[in-house]
């Protein structure tokens, strides 16, 4: 624990390295991929010396703008909001650049499950071994657990013994399912006695599929198979045979289960979901992404009082009607999350003792990691077609998005890699990407592969932006008002525009209530409904829920249709400030909405700073688990930071609040053995943060939570070591 305090620095190149980050990096991240270690420490200390100028200056340019957006509001304070004059002004002052002219993106060499397969999402931390392995392995989930354990059917399942009647509703359910997916000709899957195959045709009671190309494989005998594979969408859905089965006996066709492709990809998250402040928690985040590229990285826990270890699932193969094989992947396709362009890190200094930027430290690190799984030939593969998706957020409009792209191309340089083997995710989540879309795909137009929206962060950023444009309505009614729908639709209508469709994701954001799939069931088919060809989900079993919706609908049909139609939103309809033309709040309306967010802050914050754990399910007021992680941090405090700022409630009043919501967020967490209660000293590190969060809310840049949350973090660390 030392080396948290005072770090064991290593001269390499032009930098100092962290002794934890250069051990793992020489000893086993190098080993295998070709690149000696003169190489990569020459490489990083070319990305920290000479990119980082240009990092730092472009988080200047940010302040810069944020200060003369500020002033503009400050200025125009008394007097009705002039819609004209201020996109005028965000032209003038650069914020708002001008749009070129149309174009394709170029990006090549892109897996089908980024192409051309539409489907659910999982962001799961690195940090968690056990979670990273759930997501890659929740490529196949079983719609018949999916129905059962959750409240999908309407109600949970009583606890204790299996319920026979709730198992024949679950079957009864997934019957639908597969009548409507794939249709048999004279009879239906819940009556069916017999599933064949002849002379390479599926065949149910003797009867034809009504689309017999939607039979793609089998397994075992040709009259009795033990599974037959059917896709609809481009997604696969295996039937699994078994008479011996507790289900299985009871279907006349021995029909056990239905096994659906669920997370077509899953993004491995470094940034948001985790809580990684120096060179032991970087590398232990580095460690599992290594261990994915490898293919080798497993995990061993208690479960039911037994151990269990677990590790990458095989890939799945099958007969074709042809006789041929069929191989099916048998993990999600994995993208690899990096910071955005603000964070630093201690695990290394540059030339003159700064701190190194963490997102060219990632950038570096999981290229070289993944040169692993791009030096395969055969076994198991992340990617078929020699690339690496990196998913960067938090990126300011087109000049940091090819900063990116910059970094990214001097990486493939220092690494040999052919140039464009990294693949560019832009999350649309920041004001200022959101109005200028178009020209940030095209700053990166050889290489993206997925844009996606987030209301979280694009909220928390919208409220930092505007902050001096006076008080903003409560979140949901901020849900309410049209920029939001303007926002969703100009990303799907833009990306579409400038030819994502058929080479790169357009996603949507999460299903944040993660006990709640029968809500999900009826709300998020909206997203394969848009246009978005993924959308993301907060666990494996939500993932083969959520893939009956893209068998329902056909997105590619859909972005076809809506590109013919042209874009339906403009960057006017962005530039509607959703602050509160409503404002005669009562004092318990303002008690209710601050209170709300301080929980959130509260009980997110707390497992931060004292656990480390970066992604959390946070009980709200009514004890709702809701999925909390830095987005939904930032906007909480952005609120009650503009509320402050505007007088809508007092910092005694806020003070209050804070500490009643402190001792609920304890009573939540009491059978947490390893919680450290809020209440009632209120002096402890992770209270501060949370309070440093809501009352210095309009300082932090652009309102972003991981400034404070690192240096308190640190600051704990420090103190236990």
């Amino acid at each position: 624990m030392a080396d948290q305090v005072a770090p064991n620095y290593l001269t390499k190149s032009e930098i100092q390295v962290d002794e934890i980050l250069a051990n793992f990096i020489e000893s086993q991240a190098l080993e295998g991929t070709g690149i000696s270690s003169e190489t990569f420490w020459n490489g990083l200390s070319d990305l920290a010396n000479t990119f980082g100028p240009k990092n730092r200056a472009l988080l200047a340019k940010r302040e810069a703008l944020q200060a003369q957006i500020d002033m503009w509001h400050r200025c125009h304070k008394d007097s009705p909001h002039d819609a004209g004059s201020y996109k005028a002004f965000l032209q003038e002052i650069g914020y708002l650049l001008p749009e070129g002219g149309d174009f394709s993106i170029e990006t090549s060499n892109v897996d089908p499950e980024i192409a051309s397969v539409a489907g659910a999402q999982l962001v799961v931390p690195v940090t968690n071994a056990r979670f990273v392995l759930n997501a890659a392995n929740a490529r196949w989930g079983s719609l018949y657990d999916g129905f059962y354990g959750t409240d999908a059917m309407g109600t949970l399942p009583a606890p204790g013994s299996f319920d026979d009647g709730r198992g024949a509703r679950v079957v009864a359910r997934a019957a639908v399912f597969l009548d409507d997916a794939f249709t048999v000709k004279d009879t239906s899957h819940g009556q069916a006695s017999s599933y064949t195959v002849v002379d390479g045709a599926l065949m149910v009671d003797g009867g034809p599929l009504v689309a017999p190309e939607k039979f793609v494989g089998f397994e075992g005998p040709a009259d009795a198979p033990t599974a037959v594979v059917l896709r609809n969408n481009n997604l696969h859905v295996v039937l699994v045979f078994d008479r011996n089965h507790p289900i299985g006996k009871t279907s006349a066709s021995g029909l056990a289960d239905v096994v659906m492709e669920s997370a077509v990809s899953a993004i491995i998250d470094c940034e948001d979901s985790v809580a990684c402040v120096d060179a032991e928690d970087k590398v232990l985040a580095y460690s599992n992404w290594m261990g994915l590229m490898r293919g080798d990285l497993s995990d061993t826990f208690e479960k039911g009082g037994k151990s269990v270890t677990r590790s990458l699932n095989a890939d799945r193969v099958y007969s074709a009607p042809d006789g041929s094989d069929l191989s099916l992947k048998g993990r999600a396709l994995l993208l690899v999350r990096n910071v955005g362009h603000l964070m630093t890190n201690p695990a290394v200094l540059d030339k003159d003792g700064n701190e190194i930027f963490e997102g060219l430290m990632d950038a570096l690190i999981t290229t070289t990691l993944a040169m692993h799984d791009l030096k395969k030939t055969d076994g198991m593969r992340n990617t078929q077609t020699g690339s690496v998706y990196v998913v960067k957020p938090k990126m300011h409009g087109p000049e940091e998005v090819a900063f990116a792209d910059e970094i990214f191309t001097r990486v493939e340089s220092i690494l040999g890699l052919p140039q464009n083997t990294v693949k560019l995710g832009i999350m649309d989540e920041e004001r200022r990407t959101s109005v200028n879309l178009k020209e940030c795909i095209r700053a990166a137009k050889h290489r993206v592969c997925f844009i996606n929206t987030g209301f979280l962060d694009r909220t928390g950023d919208e409220i930092h932006t505007s902050m001096e444009a006076g008080p903003f309505s409560r979140k949901d009614f901020i849900k309410r008002k049209g920029w939001i729908g303007a926002y969703e639709n100009q990303n799907v209508d833009i990306g579409l525009e400038c030819g994502l469709s058929g080479k790169a994701q357009i996603g949507k954001g999460m299903w944040a209530v993660p006990d709640h799939m029968a809500a999900m069931l009826e709300a998020k088919i909206d997203h394969p409904k848009s246009g978005a060809n993924c959308a993301w989900v907060p666990s494996p079993t939500a993932a083969t829920l959520h893939a009956l919706h893209y068998h329902r609908v056909d997105v590619f049909a859909v972005q076809a249709g809506l590109a013919k139609g042209g874009r339906r939103a403009y960057v006017d309809a962005l530039l509607d400030i959703p602050t509160a033309t409503y404002r005669k709040w009562s004092k318990d309306q303002i008690a209710h909405e601050v209170e709300n967010n301080a929980q959130g802050i509260l009980g997110y914050v707390v497992r931060w700073i004292d656990q480390g754990v970066g992604c959390s399910k946070v009980p709200d007021a009514n004890d709702v688990g809701l999925m909390e992680d830095r987005a939904t941090c930032r906007i909480s405090a952005q609120h009650i930071a503009n509320w402050l700022h505007h007088n809508v409630i007092s910092e005694a009043d806020v003070n209050a609040i804070m500490q009643k919501m402190a001792a609920i967020v304890d009573r939540q967490n009491s059978a947490d053995a390893s919680y450290t209660n809020m209440a009632p000293s209120f002096d402890g590190i992770a209270y501060k943060a949370a309070c440093d969060l809501v009352f210095g809310g309009t300082k932090d840049p652009s309102g972003y939570t991981e400034p404070t949350l690192h240096k308190r973090r640190l600051e704990l660390k420090a103190q236990q070591a």
